[in-house]
Order: C-alpha cells, then structure tokens, then sequence
C-alpha cells in the first residue's frame, strides 16, 4: 500500500515547490498526508467534469498542472464553481496535487513533453533559469519539413481537433530549428527570435504580440493553444507515476479546452 504523503514526496522531488513561480499556488490542495492511494488521474484542469471522471475511474489522486485555487480565497463554500470543486473532492476522498510553473521549467517538463510529442531532439531550454531547467525549449527535427507540413503534423498529434492550429509564415519555409512552450509562451517571443529558430510553437499568442513579433523580423508562428501544448506532460507524468510506484494511473478523457469548435466565414478571400 502506497501512502498519498509518499506519493506527494516523489512528485515534489520531481517538481521542487520552490521552482514554481512566486505568484503561482502549487502542491498538495486536498487529502490526507496518511490516506492510502491507488489510481491516479492526470489532468490539465481540475473541473466539475475532471472530478466526476476521477470518481468514475475510482482515482485517489488527481495530479493536475492548472492550480484550482490560484488567486487568494477566504471561503471555499460550494456558492462558486472553485468551493463546489472542493467539496466534491473532499467528499469523494480524492486527493489534489498541482505541479504547474514549477513543472514547467523541470526537466522532463512541460515544454520536454511537447517537444517529444513533436519529434523534436537535441533540446536545450529557450530561457535558461539554471541548473539546465527553464523556460520552453529549442531543438531540430530529424528530417526538414515545409512550415505547412510541420503545422500539419503539429495539429495531428496535439490533439487540436476541430480547432486546428494558427499559423503565420511562408508556408514552403524549410523548418529544421523549432522553439516550443507548452501554454502561454509569448512573453518568450524575444528569445525565439534571439536564437534564429525557423518557427516558434506556443499557445494563446495575442494580435499585437504577433504583430510586433513580425515587425521586429522574428520567425513563423504557430498557436496550437494553451490546452494541446500542455496536454502531452499529462501522458509522460502519469506513465512516469506507474513505473516509479506500481499504481494505476491514466491520463484523463475529458477535453478541457474552453474552445469547442471552429466556424469559418464565407468570405475567404482575405
């Protein structure tokens, strides 16, 4: 039998607390440090709809890389959805871990993942914060591809489904040098352009960000979102969590992307 404080300590020594961002609200949220664990479920998000999948799967923990509780609280009554998320953990006995900026400069991290996810190799991190961690990463692809045929494969094994991926850039451009960050990476724009890479993958990129971006000469683009960047540390966590353990844990079914689907105009001429 595998203690939940045990489990916790392994994660922690993986993604120290103290990496983590001042701002940011990571480690233990619910359970009992003595409460036996035996499924784990992997998560971006802690939802209504995460928690109830966990209940279904019978998980004891669910790891999770979005905090639930990220900015200061003086009540977690059930009157908002945070408190009713809360309670159904508490009163199903699931416990709550929460690995985000800290996992996101470790290594393997975040950006490790996505990168893997992309075929990316020979990595080195796009922000250096010391020790060999940091922000994003950079790397080549095995084998040059065209812009289009690398968005393509991008939008395939990010699971963007309907949403697809956004792309600026020559679409016959030679991609060989890519840069990655997993979420939100434009406040790593600089760095992608210091480097040269051919094309810098992230999520939520903005208008203006993009468009300064462009004028300062900086490489393609694409915003593959802010969920599917993230998405694929859910899969090497959870594998990692079975062969470091012996327990049960699976990555979760449940889209938690806020954008369901993509319409297109009928004017597409511009």
């Amino acid at each position: 039998m595998i203690l939940l404080h045990e489990v916790i300590g392994l994660l922690d020594s993986r993604y120290p607390p103290e990496w983590a961002e001042p701002w940011d609200r990571v480690g233990l949220v619910t359970g009992r440090p003595k409460q036996p664990v035996n499924r784990v479920l992997g998560v971006v998000d802690v939802t209504a709809a995460t928690v109830a999948e966990a209940r279904e799967q019978r998980a004891d923990l669910i790891v999770a890389h979005h905090p639930l509780l990220l900015s200061g609280v003086s009540s977690v009554a059930a009157t908002t959805p945070a408190g009713s998320v809360v309670h159904d953990l508490i009163e199903s006995g699931i416990a709550l871990y929460v690995a985000h900026t800290n996992a996101d400069v470790a290594v393997p991290g975040v950006s490790d993942s996505l990168a893997d996810a992309l075929g990316i190799v020979g990595r080195m991190p796009l922000l250096p914060t010391g020790e060999g961690r940091g922000h994003g990463r950079v790397g080549r692809l095995p084998v040059q591809m065209p812009l289009r045929e690398f968005a393509q494969m991008a939008a395939r094994v990010l699971l963007t489904g309907t949403l697809g991926v956004r792309v600026t850039g020559d679409p016959a451009q030679r991609i060989t040098l890519v840069a990655v960050c997993g979420g939100s990476g434009a406040e790593f724009l600089p760095q992608a352009r210091e480097l040269g890479v051919d094309v810098y993958l992230t999520g939520d990129l903005k208008h203006h960000s993009v468009t300064d971006h462009l004028a300062a000469g900086g490489p393609a683009l694409i915003d593959a979102g802010h969920w599917s960047t993230e998405q694929p540390w859910v899969a090497e966590v959870t594998t990692w969590l079975t062969k470091e353990t012996g327990l049960e844990a699976f990555v979760s079914q449940t889209r938690t992307d806020p954008w369901s689907f993509h319409v297109y105009g009928h004017n597409r001429s511009l």
